[in-house]
């Protein structure tokens, strides 16, 4: 035995491994990682976009990002310190972050959830990561039980933010916890840490229209900020690459048809930024995933747009209180793509991004039952059909004429005919037809309107030839061509900042239309003729003009009939509806956000309040209508390959 002992005693004791700043200490997760042959970098970079502390996530982000054209680019991600409220106070917020939302639309206070910001964000290195989250935990030792519950907040409002502020001597020491954690971050992880200056704050709107100011503050007194709660510490970073982009969620899956396109799976995030939409068609957007890191371009209703929080990933969220422990880390915010938990399930009770509300949802079909339903005032809107340049490219023109201006089908996709215009076939460069199928999805649209024993008594269509033949289409399928007329109104034309070039389309006027076989009313007087449509006109004049012209319409239709349908541009279901619901237009960047998601034929219904003027949205009586792409094909090309 003792032979035994001593022959123990002679085993040279492990050497312990030292303690080097410049190593991340990711224990067994990074050992695993680097076990499986993954570079060090990959790993650390693994580890710190899923939150470091489940080595499944990581590996599903390795093994999903292998083809993402940025994986072994150093630049390290950025992250902010906030404190996050939990607890009652929590449930305060978050129930007015839904009912602000529902009554005004989304503001820039949406974006993020609620939070005090303790310092500005700052970069860290990937193997400086681990070494942070212990400078977060020193810091919060050294401060639990020194920060009172529930901490004092008092309301301010302007005419442009709501907010509840910290207290001034209490702020005073949550910038003393910041600026340890600033001192302790640096001797830790080597980086520099701005604590936040101004004053501490709760944001609970800014940006928003100034109309909306009575709403949102009425709903800010209502949240107790004496309600219970216990602050949290947290660590969030995000991708710098995309800090300015704009963030949507992906709703349906998308198999890519072309090489340039990206594939979508469901509660995937897309960064978008508006500088890269130049060169992506009408109805697509360019952007990268954030599960795999790829890029490319994708049907934009295919997507919703999400909050910029949503994809931040949490490092360490710890309890103030004394008797708490630290809560867990490693997730994304929205906890949609990776496995970690946050510290409370109350998060994603305002965070799941809320469906736009209010156009073309596909509700389930409602039909009128009784007379007093089919005795309402109703307004259909929806937008044209599937547009030629769109589907050919904006060259088709020089496709489909020849050299005497003669023009040549060379698409089944394509009309066998096409009207004759005085100014040349040129002007069809900014009055495009629509496609064979454009005509098939207005026909649908009219088929399914009379099937629900919709009537329409009067038709408006914006001047546009491709609004003209989707309403002459509408009425095939309603089987009322020749029996109602439509009327060209100019006032429906779309935002014409919209229109390239110094002057406006060249649109055919309504006799030649009417000589061209479309059911044109030769004898409607429009409400906005041509002559005051102007060149780039702003935002404001736009909607103003929307607004007049759908009132006008409907105080004439009043008097004759009970249904008016307005054929015109996506962005008419917008512009013609909302302000007649009594509620404020958008702001012009969240208008075209609701624009960009309306397909062709979308359609939306609203009906009047008895006789008070007031309108609302509600469901279409028919269902919507959805269908897939359905790109080039050559057999030359695909077939007869060496």
């Amino acid at each position: 035995m003792a032979a035994k002992e001593e022959l123990y005693a002679k085993v040279t004791p492990r050497r312990q491994r030292q303690s080097r700043p410049s190593t991340v200490k990711h224990g067994s997760a990074l050992d695993v990682l680097l076990s499986m042959g993954f570079p060090k970098t990959r790993a650390l970079k693994a580890l710190v976009s899923t939150g470091g502390k489940n080595v499944q996530a990581a590996c599903d982000w390795l093994f999903s990002h292998v083809d993402d054209p940025f994986l072994d680019d150093p630049l390290p991600r950025e992250y902010v310190l906030y404190m996050r409220p939990s607890g009652p106070l929590l449930q305060q917020l978050s129930h007015f972050w839904q009912q602000s939302r529902l009554s005004c639309g989304k503001n820039k206070a949406h974006n993020i959830f609620p939070h005090i910001t303790l310092c500005q964000f700052f970069m860290c290195a990937d193997d400086k990561v681990e070494a942070l989250t212990e400078a977060l935990q020193s810091t919060v030792t050294k401060w639990k039980g020194r920060i009172p519950m529930p901490l004092p907040l008092e309301l301010y409002t302007s005419s442009t933010f709501i907010g509840l502020f910290v207290e001034e001597q209490m702020a005073e020491v949550l910038k003393s916890l910041a600026s340890d954690f600033a001192t302790e971050a640096t001797a830790k992880a080597d980086v520099h840490v701005e604590p936040h200056k101004k004053q501490l704050h709760v944001t609970l709107a800014y940006h928003f229209q100034t109309s909306h100011l009575p709403v949102l503050e009425k709903l800010a007194k209502t949240v107790d900020v004496s309600s219970g709660c216990d602050w949290l510490a947290v660590l969030f970073s995000r991708d710098i690459r995309f800090a300015n982009h704009e963030t949507l969620q992906v709703m349906y899956p998308y198999v890519p048809q072309n090489d340039d396109e990206l594939e979508l799976m469901p509660g995937d995030f897309i960064f978008m930024s508006p500088v890269e939409q130049s060169s992506a068609s009408e109805g697509w957007v360019y952007g990268t995933s954030l599960a795999t890191g790829l890029s490319g371009l994708l049907p934009e209703n295919y997507v919703n747009r999400a909050d910029e929080s949503d994809t931040w990933v949490v490092h360490g969220s710890h309890s103030m209180l004394t008797c708490a422990s630290p809560l867990n880390s490693g997730s994304t915010v929205a906890g949609l793509l990776f496995d970690g938990q946050l510290s409370d399930s109350l998060l994603d009770s305002f965070m799941a991004p809320p469906g736009l509300t209010g156009l073309c949802p596909p509700m389930q079909v409602s039909r009128p039952t009784s007379q007093s339903s089919l005795s309402k005032m109703r307004l259909f809107v929806c937008r044209h059909g599937e547009r030629m340049d769109v589907v050919f490219g904006k060259h088709w023109i020089t496709q489909c004429f020849d050299s005497k201006g003669r023009y040549i089908r060379s698409n089944l996709n394509m009309p066998s005919s096409l009207p004759a215009r005085s100014g040349g076939h040129r002007d069809y460069d900014k009055d495009c037809p629509i496609t064979v199928f454009g005509s098939t999805q207005a026909r649908l649209v009219g088929e399914a309107l009379s099937e629900s024993h919709t009537t329409v008594d009067f038709v408006y269509c914006s001047p546009s030839l491709r609004c003209v033949q989707t309403a002459q289409h509408i009425l095939q399928g309603l089987q009322l061509e020749g029996k109602t007329k439509i009327r060209v109104e100019p006032g429906l034309f779309e935002w014409t900042k919209w229109v390239s070039g110094t002057c406006l389309p060249a649109w055919i006027p309504p006799a030649e239309l009417a000589a061209a076989n479309l059911s044109v009313d030769t004898t409607y007087r429009p409400h906005f003729p041509i002559s005051k449509l102007a060149v780039s006109e702003s935002y404001d004049t736009y909607i103003s003009r929307s607004f007049q012209v759908t009132r006008e319409i409907l105080a004439e239709g009043k008097t004759l009939g009970n249904t008016v349908l307005i054929v015109a541009h996506a962005s008419s279901l917008e512009a013609c509806t909302r302000q007649i619901q009594g509620l404020s237009p958008q702001s012009a960047k969240d208008f075209v956000q609701v624009v960009r998601k309306i397909p062709y034929l979308g359609f939306c219904a609203c009906e009047e309040l008895g006789e008070t003027g007031v309108w609302q949205l509600v469901d279409p009586p028919i269902l919507p209508l959805t269908h897939g792409p359905n790109h080039s094909f050559n057999w030359r090309e695909m077939l007869m390959q060496d």
